[in-house]
């Protein structure tokens, strides 16, 4: 193994017995009954003994329409992270820096790593907010090849201001990457701001919003010179056909998609109300899923106190920057009703 290597560790989301599983901010809700069966018609159709399509053309001019950008701005691969891959292969690697600002994303630095590149973290506040001008600052003096953002922010959901996108989009040397994963929660984004003349590129995914997270699909809308050069390090047939055929259909499904979107925030608000009632410090979420912090007890020992509960949330107490914070994804309303019962419940045992 690389000597640089040696010091990481993978990406893991503990994984334990729950009867309620808030952790890994996926859906509640499966995909459209519609579809499954017109996905499960259109398997029946594929030409398994060949190649899929190299360049995903009819799914990536799917989501372009979608957008109503221009098809070669669009790039699709396997989950968002691929996207972020191809990007750090193709403009950061050995000798060149990439920027985030932390708490964010963890895997924007840990792929940063893996490619060859080196991490610079700059600092949030102490409300996890970005401060513009100390922003700007940090990438005069990085003069990074990539710099993240990651908005709404994961794990704290906090959505970046327009005004902060766009004086880093005037400061970068490089491209200014925005990880836009949770983006349909929130009240705007940065994908109108794409153009061939801007360093910017928006990741998104499939994941969340389409209730696909086992397809494994996302993809990003940049600049077309930058879409050629993400072609250029991506692996060939990268795409199976199965995905691209899925990703295409669900794009038939944008009315079931909003309906589940506008469920989701209606969930957040109801968690971010009752953790207003409780002995808690939450933070203000964009996202489907909210951060945490108990005022008078251990992030640990709060999570431990729900699992006995039946109730998995993400223990980030062990991040940096996040002492003893917790967060947890929407569920269903009767997920989210569970959890804060159980939360309740285990504050008032854990400081008893």
């Amino acid at each position: 193994m690389r000597d640089d290597l040696r010091a990481l560790e993978g990406y893991h989301s503990v994984q334990v017995a729950a009867d309620v599983r808030l952790n890994t901010n996926e859906s509640p809700f499966p995909p459209p009954a519609g579809w499954r069966e017109e996905l499960a018609t259109a398997l029946h159709d594929v030409a398994w003994h060949r190649y899929p399509d190299r360049q995903a053309t009819a799914l990536r001019a799917a989501i372009a329409a979608w957008h109503g950008v221009p098809g070669e701005r669009v790039f699709a691969a396997n989950g968002s992270n691929e996207v972020l891959q191809s990007l750090l292969l193709a403009y950061a690697g050995l000798g060149r820096r990439v920027l985030t600002f932390e708490p964010s994303y963890q895997m924007h630095a840990q792929i940063a790593r893996v490619t060859g590149a080196a991490v610079v973290a700059g600092e949030r506040r102490a409300d996890f907010t970005l401060d513009p001008a100390d922003a700007v600052a940090l990438v005069g003096e990085a003069r990074p090849a990539i710099t993240f953002l990651c908005s709404p922010n994961n794990p704290t959901g906090i959505v970046e201001p327009p005004e902060t996108v766009n004086a880093l989009l005037d400061a970068v040397p490089g491209l200014l990457v925005i990880d836009e994963a949770y983006a349909q929660f929130a009240g705007w984004s940065a994908l109108d701001l794409v153009a061939d003349d801007r360093p910017l590129v928006v990741v998104r995914t499939f994941s969340k919003t389409w209730s696909m997270a086992a397809a494994r699909l996302g993809y990003c809308v940049a600049p077309a010179w930058a879409v050629e050069a993400l072609e250029l390090v991506a692996l060939p047939y990268h795409l199976d056909a199965a995905t691209q055929i899925a990703g295409r259909l669900a794009l038939d499904h944008v009315d079931a998609m909003d309906a589940r979107v506008g469920q989701i925030v209606a969930g957040r608000e109801r968690i971010a109300a009752g953790l207003a009632a409780v002995d808690v410090d939450v933070v203000p979420s964009g996202a489907n899923f909210v951060l945490f912090r108990p005022r008078r007890a251990g992030g640990r020992a709060v999570w431990q106190a729900l699992v006995d509960r039946g109730v998995l949330v993400r223990d980030c107490s062990s991040w940096p920057r996040l002492d003893d914070c917790l967060r947890v994804t929407v569920g269903t309303p009767e997920e989210n009703e569970r959890f804060l019962a159980a939360l309740g419940e285990a504050l008032a045992e854990v400081t008893s």
